[in-house]
Formats: C-alpha cells, sequence, structure tokens
C-alpha cells in the first residue's frame, strides 16, 4: 500500500485509516499516518485558540449591551423593588418583623391610564413625607455605586424617598371615616379589607377629604404602622400627585414561597364605587350618557310612527 493509497483513506476527523499489519510493513504508511494525526491535532488547537479569542474581545460587548437591555427594561417597563418597611404588612413581608419582600413594578401602565383603586403603587414621596425607614449611606463611590445597582435589580433598599401603599381614593372620591361600624367609606360605599393587619382598625385617625383632580389618598395595609396621607393632611389634604407614582406593584417574587399576584381586593369593585366620582370630576358619567342616548332612540321611533316631531332636537333637525 502505497502512502497515496493511504492518504485516500481518511476517517471521518481526517485521520488515515490503516490497518495495523499494513502499518508494520508500511514504513511509509506508518509515516503518512503520523503526520496527519500531528496535523489534525494542530488543526483543531488552533480553532479552539480562535474561538477564545474572538469570545474574549466579544465579551465586553455582550456585557456592554446587556446593561443597556437592563436599563432600558428598569426605566420603561419593569423594575424589582425590594420592600424594607413594615407599613403593607401582611400583603408584603408576611410576618411580624419579617423583611427583604421583592415585588416587581410596572411603570408602563400609568403611561396609557392612571391608577385605580385598590392598587399597590410605589411613588415618590413629597418633601413632606418622612421616610419610614432610616438607610445608612456607603462610604466610598464603588460601595454606593454597587449599591445602587442593587436597589435597581431589587436586592438592596432603595431609596428612603421611595413609598409602598394602597390606592384607596382617586380624583374626585369623598373618602371618610369612619361609619358606624368603624369602616372606611369611599363616595359612600364602605369598604370591606380584609387584608388589613390581623387586630388593625381601618383607622384611628378620622378624617373627611375629597381628592383633588390628579392626585391620590393612598394608606398602608398596616394602618397602626404606616404614616401615610392620614399622617399628611396638612400638604395637599395628604394626597399625592399622580405624576410622581412610579408604578403598579403586580406581583410578589421573594421570597420563593410567597410568590404570588397582588390583585384589586373585590371591595373596590363594588357597583356604585366608580360612577358617583364621576360628576365630581366634571365628566359625563356612564349611566347619563346611556339616558341621553337612550332618550334620543325613543324619539326617533316614536317620530317615525307618527309622522310628526316628537322632540325639540328633532323639529329643529326636520326645519
Amino acid at each position: 500500500m502505497s502512502a497515496d493509497d493511504v492518504q485516500g483513506r481518511r476517517n471521518q476527523w481526517g485521520v488515515p485509516r490503516v490497518l495495523p499489519g499494513v502499518a508494520q510493513s508500511n514504513p511509509e504508511a506508518r509515516d503518512a499516518m503520523t503526520d496527519g494525526t500531528d496535523e489534525t491535532e494542530q488543526a483543531a488547537r488552533t480553532r479552539s485558540r480562535h474561538r477564545g479569542s474572538t469570545f474574549r474581545r466579544e465579551l465586553p460587548f455582550l456585557v456592554l449591551i446587556a446593561l443597556v437591555l437592563a436599563l432600558l427594561i428598569k426605566t420603561f417597563l419593569v423594575q424589582a423593588f425590594f420592600i424594607p418597611s413594615g407599613s403593607m404588612e401582611r400583603t408584603l413581608h408576611g410576618c411580624t418583623g419579617c423583611r427583604g419582600d421583592r415585588v416587581l413594578v410596572n411603570k408602563l401602565v400609568y403611561r396609557v391610564r392612571d391608577p385605580h383603586r385598590g392598587e399597590i403603587v410605589v411613588f415618590k414621596g413629597p418633601p413632606s413625607w418622612q421616610p419610614e425607614f432610616v438607610e445608612s449611606q456607603p462610604g466610598n463611590v464603588v460601595t454606593r455605586l454597587l449599591h445602587e445597582v442593587g436597589a435597581a435589580l431589587g436586592v438592596a433598599a432603595p431609596s428612603n424617598k421611595d413609598f409602598i401603599k394602597r390606592v384607596i381614593g382617586v380624583g374626585g372620591d369623598h373618602v371618610v371615616c369612619c361609619d358606624s361600624a368603624g369602616r372606611i367609606t369611599v363616595n359612600g360605599r364602605a369598604l370591606d379589607e380584609p387584608y388589613l393587619y390581623p387586630g388593625a382598625h381601618p383607622s384611628d385617625q378620622p378624617f373627611d377629604v375629597v381628592v383633588p383632580k390628579g392626585r391620590l389618598w393612598v394608606m398602608g395595609d398596616h394602618r397602626n404602622d404606616s404614616a401615610d396621607s392620614r399622617a399628611h393632611q396638612a400638604d395637599h389634604l395628604g394626597t399625592i400627585p399622580v405624576a410622581d407614582v412610579i408604578g403598579r406593584a403586580f406581583v410578589r417574587v421573594w421570597p420563593p414561597g410567597r410568590w404570588g399576584v397582588l390583585s384589586v381586593p373585590r371591595t373596590f369593585g363594588q357597583r356604585g364605587l366608580v360612577s358617583l366620582a364621576l360628576p365630581v370630576l366634571g365628566l359625563v358619567s356612564g349611566g347619563s350618557w346611556r339616558s341621553s342616548r337612550n332618550r334620543r332612540r325613543g324619539c326617533r321611533r316614536r317620530t317615525r310612527r307618527s309622522g310628526r316631531a316628537r322632540c325639540p332636537w328633532a323639529a329643529r333637525r326636520r326645519t
């Protein structure tokens, strides 16, 4: 067997296939097999080094792209928040003295609509609102940067001027504490609040507020441990601007055993709660609009049957 025959008989990796007996009797075949193996191994090592160097060159760009995407998502879509205080127990935290719940906050939803009653919102506290927890400031630039990154990812405490509360009243609502049963009322409708901290009353502090347009009345679920709208009534009646709301907390993601959706309690969907507030805002309620439309339809039917105008607007149209 010649060297050319050996070169033509290679396996799938390019190594010559030569029988042991042939390799012993034919030195040329043995040399060809050795040379082919060396060339194959050298080519494999070259490709491996090339892939490694390419990955090292691309790694900084991949990290940069990941950081840019994370920043865009945090700024416009969803951000994780660390809950540092007990003002929302037990909806958040879950037990006395527990710390460390994380929630995801939808930052896009309030770009297309205003907050609704019963939703849990994160907002920038007005200047008169004092922090509910004391945050120790990092000592150096590197630690401060790492803390900012951790706060953005929801693994470190946020700014002490960020608050999380439940929306009780929106612009135009008449919020009162309390009725004869000790319940908070919104537009005359009493709220059934099973989410309150066990043993806590809806409010130990009376109030009677009509929420200004574009503002919100907010309260914590642990009413005995929450410095909310009740504690700041000297500043815009205790309400906060809708413009200062960062987003809606919609899901609890940490700890894993307490994962769950932060839905709106059923009491905020009771009949009559929404329509009573709309006239205060200077809007036409859905019921009034439907009544006007039905009256016009009745006029059309009566006019067609009798051939005479039955309504002032129909008479003006016929003339």
